[in-house]
């Protein structure tokens, strides 16, 4: 992400030094990295919180797209959309269009806000404001692309194809450290016909270990036909989750694309109001799940609703993933909600 703000930034240098572009405008309950320039772009308030008084203050924030907290009564997915369409015209009016260098976001958010999907038709009403004013669309897959929910990457669905991606963990798979940024023709073509270089470097960059195994994963990836499996067993564990879980009392709501999926709880399912963060129900569900009786990870996540409140946990499991290993894993997650809602009723 740090050599995707600089490069985004460097892509008007070239053609201008004397450039306005400076702004970036990101979103609310969103999470693209820990590094200064990453925090700045993020709109996750627990990991930015120590860190607010250095950090960029040229990045501006708009809503998430979270249909579950967001949308009206009655909404209809293009009216849902067309509202984020203005508030995301209404933010580069607000800048003055001609000083944005670009918008920031992720298809599928992942650690934010647990798993929560693109709307339908946003990905391409967001980029269509972007450039309509000359700016940059700007996609995060890190923790949502290369396969994780069923496309290579996560915009292909709706063909809705960015300026800039980053991409990194499904890229190596675990095996190495290992994540790169993706760059359409247009910025290239500006660094070739400036300067001819990117101003940027890392000590550990261009490493060849680490791209033996990205390539290595990527062909068995394709050899091996995983994204059809991904998209198939996704499907079984969005129905099994859902046939297991939609009447629970406490899941709020079960959201996701191929086998990245994300369950937020909540004290009243009516209402939707989140449980006390005191009572961090998200990472005793971890540590409960970890624990020998279940020997289960899941992911735990705070701060879904407003920054701070709101519980999600998420469900990842492999690209190999069987629909005998995906029965077991839901009995399992709703043996661990079972146990700690009892002990939660016994504080």
């Amino acid at each position: 992400m740090e050599a995707t703000i600089k490069l985004s930034r460097q892509y008007f240098y070239e053609n201008d030094k004397n450039t306005t572009r400076v702004n970036f405008i990101a979103r609310e309950g969103s999470y693209h990295g820990n590094t200064i320039g990453a925090l700045s772009v993020s709109g996750h308030v627990g990991r930015r919180a120590p860190y607010l008084s250095f950090l960029m203050d040229n990045v501006h924030h708009v809503s998430s797209c979270n249909p579950y907290r967001q949308r009206l009564e009655n909404e209809t997915d293009g009216s849902f959309v067309a509202r984020k369409a203005v508030e995301l015209e209404q933010k580069f009016q607000d800048l003055g269009p001609e000083t944005v260098i670009g918008f920031i976001c992720e298809p599928v958010v992942g650690a934010a806000l647990g798993c929560v999907p693109s709307v339908p038709g946003y990905l391409k009403a967001m980029r269509a404001v972007c450039h309509r004013h000359g700016a940059l669309f700007i996609l995060d897959e890190v923790m949502c692309g290369m396969g994780r929910t069923g496309t290579l990457h996560a915009w292909q669905e709706e063909g809705v194809a960015p300026d800039l991606q980053t991409m990194g963990k499904g890229l190596g798979a675990g095996y190495q450290a290992i994540a790169a940024v993706l760059v359409s023709e247009k910025v290239v073509k500006a660094l070739i016909d400036g300067t001819g270089q990117f101003v940027h470097g890392q000590t550990y960059q261009a490493m060849p270990v680490q791209a033996a195994a990205a390539l290595e994963v990527q062909r068995i990836i394709r050899e091996e036909n995983l994204m059809a499996n991904v998209a198939k067993q996704g499907a079984y564990l969005e129905k099994s989750l859902k046939d297991a879980l939609d009447s629970h009392p406490n899941i709020g709501d079960i959201r996701g694309k191929g086998l990245f999926w994300g369950l937020e709880l909540v004290k009243d399912k009516r209402t939707k109001e989140p449980f006390d963060p005191r009572l961090q129900v998200a990472q005793r569900i971890h540590d409960l799940a970890i624990s020998p009786a279940f020997d289960m990870t899941v992911y735990p996540g705070t701060g879904s609703v407003d920054g701070k409140s709101g519980d999600h946990v998420i469900l990842a499991p492999s690209y190999l993933i069987t629909r005998k290993e995906i029965d077991h894993v839901v009995k399992t997650f709703v043996r661990v909600l079972d146990h700690l809602f009892e002990s939660l009723g016994n504080l």
